[in-house]
């Protein structure tokens, strides 16, 4: 296949993402007029739909890793499903849903209200999304934390980037619960720096993520089990899918509350942060075909390491602000330099092996 045909042919996986992206930024734009009658408003809002596409994307690199990872056990209507139902649970639930529930939520409206607020007070809307960040961040920071950990922390796991300490990780995994009881140790910790009533909500809040955790891998594993037994073409499948938009739902929050230091309109953000999520799709489904992760052995610990840094920065977030953009460039460097140490061990394994014999002058 030359050069241009592979180009072509990874480009195809993109065609939906280029779709969005042209349909996303155009009705952008149009709101942007609809709200301001104005060339610059409209432009305004075609580039915070960009940026928002881009901070998507920088956030969730390592969230296309590990979806591959698991992804990669499924069958390929399975695979199809998750880009298609998947991409709408994301989009619609999880840039449009969620935050009209947390508002709906925290402000004891009902959730028409709260999309009649989002059009005609955002100030308001948004008060109300920022003010819910506390339990969000401990939420989907716990779940995030135990994904890496989980990770991590197993006995059957025989390739290691950073060989000392993922090591230690893998002989410490048959205790166990060794996973659970970090995390409890860390929400302790955290949940001490904070106020009273701001610790009981951050712990309560870090519990019911642990728990959501633990209960997708027990139902995910019950069905996954039960589809087997009925059908092979199934296996891996449900419970699976369940797995991975729960698991896309924690990587968003961090994108969805920090969307709204760049503007108040969800409907801007929604389509700012679903242009980037089908990238995100995208680009999973083609680590999948391409087997991208069996060739580069170090890239899933590149994007687990992500994971982890990204949970503990949730954590922090609760004490302090730090700028989406600090939360984006920590993952991608890091999954950068996984990628580089792959190619240079995949270097290194293709290097003929010198001969000793001839250097000392045997025969």
């Amino acid at each position: 296949m030359t050069q241009h045909t592979s180009r072509r042919a990874m480009l195809g996986y993109f065609t939906w993402a280029f779709i969005v992206t042209i349909a996303g930024l155009l009705l952008g734009g149009l709101i942007g007029w609809n709200m301001t009658g104005t060339i610059a408003g409209m432009a305004t809002a075609f580039f915070i739909c960009a940026v928002l596409a881009v901070l998507e994307i920088s956030l969730s690199f390592d969230n296309a890793i590990v979806n591959a990872n698991k992804l990669k056990a499924m069958t390929p209507i399975w695979q199809n499903r998750f880009l298609t139902w998947g991409i709408v649970i994301a989009v619609f639930g999880m840039r449009i849903v969620f935050p009209l529930a947390i508002v709906a939520i925290a402000g004891h409206i009902g959730p028409l209200e709260a999309l009649h607020m989002a059009a005609t007070q955002p100030e308001d809307y948004a008060r109300i999304m920022q003010g819910a960040h506390l339990p969000i961040a401990a939420f989907g920071g716990t779940f995030l934390m135990m994904v890496g950990l989980t990770y991590f922390f197993d006995h059957k796991k025989d390739v290691h980037w950073i060989a000392f300490l993922e090591k230690a990780m893998s002989h410490f995994a048959t205790i166990k619960g060794v996973e659970i009881s970090i995390v409890l140790i860390l929400v302790l910790v955290f949940s001490s720096l904070l106020g009273d009533e701001e610790a009981t909500i951050f712990v309560y809040s870090a519990v019911y993520g642990l728990l959501t955790f633990l209960l997708v891998e027990v139902v995910g594993g019950l069905l996954d089990a039960s589809q087997k037994a009925l059908s092979e073409a199934a296996k891996g499948g449900l419970g699976a899918f369940i797995y991975l938009e729960v698991l896309d739902a924690s990587f968003s929050f961090d994108g969805v509350i920090g969307a709204f230091a760049l503007t108040q309109n969800l409907f801007v953000i929604a389509i700012g942060l679903g242009i980037g999520a089908m990238y995100v799709r995208s680009m999973t489904i083609m680590l999948v075909d391409k087997g991208t992760l069996a060739h580069y052995r170090y890239l899933e610990h590149g994007a687990f390491y992500a994971i982890l840094i990204l949970a503990v920065i949730m954590y922090v977030q609760t004490l302090m602000h730090i700028p989406e953009v600090v939360t984006g460039l920590g993952g991608a460097v890091l999954i950068g330099i996984s990628l580089w140490s792959s190619i240079r061990y995949n270097k290194r394994s293709r290097e003929p092996v010198p001969d000793k014999r001839a250097k000392i002058g045997m025969p």
